[in-house]
């Protein structure tokens, strides 16, 4: 059914810098000298957290989009890990809901292309009613609007639903799936488990 061009791709190409370190984490306990500069940044497929290992003598731009897959890499050396929200530095934190809104908001159709085509969960929950606030009466009233004609917009989410804001409804989601509250990943990848 689908085909080879069809298979999810597995690794984030480009990130946006949410923080530089260059004198390595604030937690890191080693001393300066044995610290290494990092760069704490979030994937702009999958919202994936990462630290990242810059190479020498580079600098960043606040919010700059770097590449980080295989190719066109300028100033990353290689990834380092993939990192929980929890081990991002506070000011990584602060910067992330309005790097999310920003990924969203120039990917509008992929998120207006949910709406459109999510399908249920389970047998019992529709992947719609993930999304915080809309619930059955919000499920359904989109499922119906929709099979009116596809929605072409956030805007036109709204108007036709009565939405507050679709986009902002994807933004909190997507931050409530990098914190890891729910068992459901609808736009981000899942955490990986980690293994003792």
């Amino acid at each position: 059914m689908s085909g080879q061009r069809d298979q999810p791709k597995k690794f984030e190409d480009f990130a946006v810098v949410l923080e530089h370190l260059p004198y390595g984490h604030p937690r890191d306990t080693r001393p300066l000298y044995r610290r290494e500069p990092l760069v704490q940044a979030v994937g702009t497929e999958f919202f994936t957290l990462l630290e990242l290992i810059p190479l020498p003598g580079v600098t960043f731009q606040h919010r700059e989009v770097i590449a980080i897959g295989k190719w066109g890499r300028e100033k990353i050396d290689h990834v380092k890990r993939r990192i929980d929200y929890e081990e991002l530095t506070q000011n990584a934190k602060d910067e992330l809901p309005s790097v999310v809104e920003e990924l969203v908001s120039k990917n509008a159709d992929r998120y207006v292309s949910f709406f459109n085509n999510a399908g249920p969960v389970t047998t019992r929950m529709h992947s719609l009613e993930l999304l915080p606030g809309i619930g059955k009466k919000g499920m359904w009233q989109i499922l119906e609007e929709r099979k009116k004609g596809a929605f072409t917009s956030f805007e036109d989410i709204q108007s036709r639903t009565r939405l507050p804001d679709p986009k902002k409804i994807v933004v909190k989601r997507i931050m409530q799936e990098i914190m890891n509250e729910d068992k459901y990943y609808l736009f981000t990848k899942p955490p990986v488990k980690k293994e003792f």
